[in-house]
C-alpha cells in the first residue's frame, strides 16, 4: 500500500510551523479518534496515519530526512510507524487529554489499566569509520523483564491480591469540597485498585525483574552524532497487557584527525612542497575508501579547494554519496640545505623578489 503525503494527511503546507502542525493533528485526531468513531475500519485507519504524519512532522530530525527522502529516507533510517493505539495514546497523551480528560487510554484506571512500558535509552560510541560505512555491533542494556516466579502477578503463586478497601478496587478516591467532587489517585493502592498481601520474594512485589539483554545494532551508512535509531519493543515491559516502549540507541561519533566531515561531505588537507604546487604532481592521498591517486595541477594555489566527487559519506536513508574536499596547503620547509637555499636565491633573483640577505654564520666567518 503506497502511503499518503504526510503534509496532505494532516492538510497543512510543507512551510507550516510546529504550532500549525499540533493544531492539524488535534483536529484529526479527534475528528477519527477510535471513541468517535466506534465501528468504522476506515477511521482507525485514519486516525493512525494522522498520528504517524504528526510523529514525523513535529521531529525536526525526522522531519528534515522525509522532506529530503521521503518515506523511503525513514524507512532506511529505522523509522517504523507506531504498534498500535496504545503506543499512539502513551506518546501524545498531553493532546488527547486536552479534549477527554484523560491521557488517551480507553479504559478509566483501576486493576485492569493497561499501561506502555517507559522507553530506554542507549548511547554507542562509533568512529568515523564505522559511522561513516555503516557497522554492525552487539550491545548490552539492562533492562525489566516480566518476573518468571509470579509471571507479573506480584504476588506469590497461589495467592491472589485483594481488592483496596479505600479505594473499593476504582483506583480513584473522591473528595466533596462544597458544591464539586475532586478525584485523585488512591494512595493506598496507587491507582491499581488491589494491594499486593503476599509479595513475590523473586521481585518483591514489582511483577518486574532486571535482566541484562544482548542486542545486534545496526547503525547504518552516514549516521552522524546526534543520530537516534529506533528499536520498538525493546524498552521496559508493559504493565496489565500493555505494549513495551522502545530503545532509542543515540549515536555519537568521534572525530578524526585526518578527516573532518561537513553534512555528506567529507574535507582533506593535503600539504604539497612549493616545486608541486608550480610544476604539478601526481600524488598519493586518503580516502574513505583507501589511497587514491590525486592529480596537482601546475600553478596550484595554497588554500585551493579540489573536489572529488562521490567520494564522501553515504545518504543517510537513500542512495549516493557526499563528495571529498581537498584542501591544498603549500608547506614550506623549516630548514634547507646550503644547496636549497642557493637555488631559492636565485629564483628570487629572476622573480625579482626581495628577500633577506645570507648572513655568515661563526664558523663561515672564521674561514673566510
Amino acid at each position: 500500500m503506497t502511503k499518503r503525503d504526510y503534509y496532505e494527511i494532516l492538510g497543512v503546507d510543507r512551510s507550516a510551523d510546529d504550532t500549525t502542525i499540533k493544531k492539524a493533528y488535534r483536529k484529526k485526531a479527534y475528528e477519527f479518534h477510535p471513541d468517535q468513531n466506534k465501528d468504522n475500519p476506515e477511521a482507525e485507519e485514519k486516525f493512525k496515519e494522522a498520528a504517524e504524519a504528526y510523529e514525523v512532522l513535529r521531529d525536526r530530525e525526522k522531519r528534515a530526512l522525509y522532506d529530503r527522502y521521503g518515506h523511503e529516507g525513514l524507512r532506511r533510517s529505522g523509522f517504523g510507524g507506531f504498534q498500535g493505539f496504545d503506543d499512539i495514546f502513551s506518546s501524545f497523551g498531553d493532546i488527547f487529554e486536552d479534549f477527554f480528560g484523560f491521557g488517551g487510554s480507553r479504559r478509566g484506571g483501576g486493576p485492569d489499566q493497561a499501561y506502555r512500558g517507559a522507553d530506554l535509552r542507549y548511547d554507542m560510541t562509533l568512529d568515523f569509520f564505522e559511522a561513516a560505512h555503516g557497522v554492525e555491533k552487539e550491545i548490552e542494556i539492562a533492562k525489566h523483564v516480566v518476573c518468571e516466579k509470579c509471571n507479573g502477578s506480584r504476588s506469590e503463586r497461589g495467592r491472589e491480591p485483594v481488592v483496596c478497601s479505600m479505594c473499593q478496587g476504582s483506583g480513584k478516591v473522591t473528595r466533596s469540597q462544597g458544591f464539586f467532587a475532586i478525584s485523585s489517585t488512591c494512595p493506598q493502592c496507587q491507582g491499581d485498585g488491589v494491594r499486593i498481601t503476599h509479595p513475590c520474594k523473586n521481585c518483591k512485589g514489582m511483577g518486574q525483574v532486571v535482566q541484562k539483554k544482548k542486542l545486534m545494532i545496526k547503525a547504518p551508512a552516514g549516521v552522524d552524532t546526534g543520530s537516534k535509531l529506533r528499536l520498538n519493543g525493546e524498552g521496559e515491559p508493559g504493565r496489565n497487557g500493555g505494549p513495551p516502549g522502545h530503545l532509542y540507541i543515540v549515536i555519537h561519533v568521534r572525530e578524526h584527525e585526518v578527516f573532518k566531515r561537513h553534512n555528506d561531505d567529507v574535507v582533506i588537507t593535503v600539504p604539497i612542497t612549493f616545486p608541486q604546487a608550480v610544476l604539478g604532481a601526481d600524488i598519493k592521498i586518503p580516502t574513505l575508501d583507501g589511497e587514491a591517486d590525486f592529480s596537482v595541477k601546475a600553478g596550484s594555489q595554497s588554500d585551493s579547494l579540489h573536489r572529488m566527487p562521490g567520494m564522501g559519506i553515504a545518504h543517510l536513508g537513500s542512495y549516493g554519496r557526499g563528495d571529498m574536499i581537498v584542501r591544498l596547503v603549500i608547506k614550506t620547509p623549516e630548514k634547507i640545505t646550503k644547496e636549497q637555499e642557493e637555488l631559492y636565491r636565485k629564483l628570487a633573483e629572476l622573480e625579482k623578489s626581495n628577500v633577506r640577505p645570507h648572513y655568515k654564520g661563526f664558523f663561515e666567518k672564521l674561514i673566510s
